[in-house]
């Protein structure tokens, strides 16, 4: 079996929801099984006031919209017979996160969209997708 794990890592955009249908749509030509994850960060701008608590509660607050977005991929893959995992992680560095992630579950191809976040985000956060693509040895499929 040439793809027997996929990694699609889900940011919520709809780009992402497209990488998924996508990632979907192979596992099901090659009797493949998804794994989903998420990254949650914190609050990055930590300063001398900085309170431990605010951060606990912005990740509650993302895990759950996430889980609840990730649910709904999950009833899409068990409708046509996918097998799926959900995984949120909190993170740091999301481009490292996901690389680790691919490589600690043997993971033999990345499905993702090319542009999950637009404008002046794209350009002081960088892309994603390029520091995934530059850093892992599995395959990835770039989704636009």
């Amino acid at each position: 079996m040439l793809f027997q794990n996929i990694l699609v890592p889900f940011d919520l955009s709809s780009p992402s929801t497209h990488a998924f249908k996508v990632a979907l749509d192979v596992a099901q030509k090659y009797d493949s099984k998804i794994t989903l994850i998420t990254c949650v960060e914190g609050d990055a701008w930590h300063h001398k006031f900085y309170d431990a608590r605010a951060d606990f509660e912005l990740l509650k607050k993302q895990s759950k919209v996430a889980k609840k977005h990730m649910e709904n991929l999950e009833d899409m893959a068990t409708k046509v017979g996918v097998s799926i995992k959900l995984q949120i992680l909190k993170s740091t560095s999301v481009v490292n996160d996901i690389i680790k992630f691919s490589k600690s579950r043997k993971i033999d191809l990345i499905v993702m969209s090319s542009h999950g976040r637009t404008g002046l985000d794209k350009l002081i956060l960088g892309s994603v997708a390029n520091g995934v693509v530059q850093r892992t040895r599995c395959p990835v499929l770039l989704i636009k």
